[in-house]
């Protein structure tokens, strides 16, 4: 069973940055993508970025040219770097890994909350 372990969420304020890390029990390379998900109370789940497993990088439109997602494979993380967060962003945020098109694993999320 594979493991993934967020960490990094908090309370911040407006305008400022955090970075989410996602280490998972085994090596990235096994995965072919890996990516961040949230999800606000009473919203579904969506896709907030993604790395494919040749290097390739998806965002979703609210958070492109803020977020950026890379990948430590000797470490087998992943991060999410966040800046000029906004009130919306706020969410649980989890790290979701995907071994096949049909096989995916979740980590059990991290709390961000933007206010001022």
């Amino acid at each position: 069973q594979v493991q993934l372990v967020e960490s990094g969420g908090g309370l911040v304020h407006p305008g400022g940055s955090l970075r989410l890390s996602c280490a998972a029990s085994r090596s990235t390379f096994t995965f072919s993508a890996m990516g961040w998900y949230r999800q606000a109370p009473g919203k579904e789940r969506k896709l907030v970025a993604n790395i494919i497993s040749g290097g390739s990088t998806n965002y979703a439109d609210s958070v492109k040219g803020r977020f950026n997602i890379s990948r430590d494979n000797a470490k087998n993380t992943v991060y999410l770097q966040m800046n000029s967060l906004k009130p919306e962003d706020t969410a649980n945020y989890y790290c979701n890994a995907q071994s096949s098109r049909i096989i995916g694993y979740w980590g059990q999320g991290t709390q961000v909350t933007v206010s001022s």
